[in-house]
């Protein structure tokens, strides 16, 4: 039986699972204050779609704001429309049982969207993703193009070092990931395997005092959860490069196997390479 690749959570969502350190984080990235005893309640999807489609953090505050918040290493050009499926499940926590039939309106908080990114692509300190920038144009109909009916706007914030300083002043806490990840990519560059990496970018953040209380809590989960991701980043760049190569596309449960495994990405290709040469001299006969 396959495995189930599922990821519950990761290091960016468990780092801020907390209300009031997404108090923090939400006043930061706008640059206002919100008074303390104004609620932040945490409403974040669990499992809502398959493999890597996981909806990172959504939280309301005071029950008149949801607020979205993506964290991606990749930026995806789609954000605007995974986010416009993930608040419609939200809005259904939201609204629970009241009836959206009846004569009476339903009051729903007004959202906001946010990615985070710190990959290690050139991407600017900000930049807004447009629903609207997605859709197919209706003039080869001979109908005039119009203002969309169907709007949603994505926030995009580079947070690695160097960028956002002012945001990242605000949020001791994003700061402190910021460094933590750029820890691990300086030792990686210094030729370590992603593992070992990390465990050095640990020991190196406890001793530096750099998420030091949530390292001392979750540091084998730290561990666990950041290989994963980023070895989900090299299965997704494994079957990518299948797929404009060869034009198709290989399994995905079936290249997850093969990393967990320790396979290199040249050594998962050659494997499916082979797999595929038999498969064609098979339909010749």
């Amino acid at each position: 039986m396959k495995a189930n690749f599922k990821f519950k959570s990761s290091v960016f969502s468990l780092l801020f699972s907390d209300p009031d350190v997404l108090r923090e984080l939400y006043c930061a990235i706008k640059g206002v204050t919100l008074p303390d005893d104004v609620p932040v309640v945490i409403n974040t999807l669990e499992d809502v779609l398959f493999m890597d489609q996981v909806n990172d953090i959504s939280f309301e505050i005071g029950g008149r704001l949801v607020v979205l918040i993506e964290h991606q290493s990749t930026i995806n050009p789609n954000m605007a429309l995974r986010l416009l499926m993930y608040i419609a499940r939200v809005y259904e926590k939201i609204i629970g049982e009241k009836n959206i039939y009846s004569s009476t309106k339903i009051a729903v908080p007004q959202p906001e969207f946010f990615v985070l990114y710190n990959g290690t692509d050139f991407y600017p300190d900000e930049n807004v993703l447009k629903l609207s920038d997605m859709f197919k144009d209706i003039e080869p109909l001979g109908l005039e193009k119009t203002n969309p009916v169907l709007e949603l706007e994505v926030k995009v914030l580079n947070i690695n070092e160097g960028k956002n300083e002012l945001i990242v002043e605000r949020c001791r806490l994003l700061a402190h990931y910021s460094v933590f990840i750029a820890k691990v990519r300086y030792f990686l560059d210094d030729g370590y395997i992603l593992k070992e990496a990390v465990k050095k970018a640990i020991i190196y953040c406890r001793d530096h005092d750099i998420m030091k209380e949530f390292l001392n809590q979750h540091a084998s989960e730290v561990l666990n959860m950041l290989t994963t991701e980023w070895n989900w980043d090299t299965a997704k760049e494994v079957w990518q490069d299948e797929a404009r190569e060869e034009g198709r596309e290989e399994g995905r449960e079936e290249v997850l196997e093969l990393i967990t495994q320790g396979l290199s990405t040249n050594e998962i290709k050659q494997r499916l390479e082979k797999k595929t040469k038999v498969v064609d001299r098979g339909g010749k006969h």
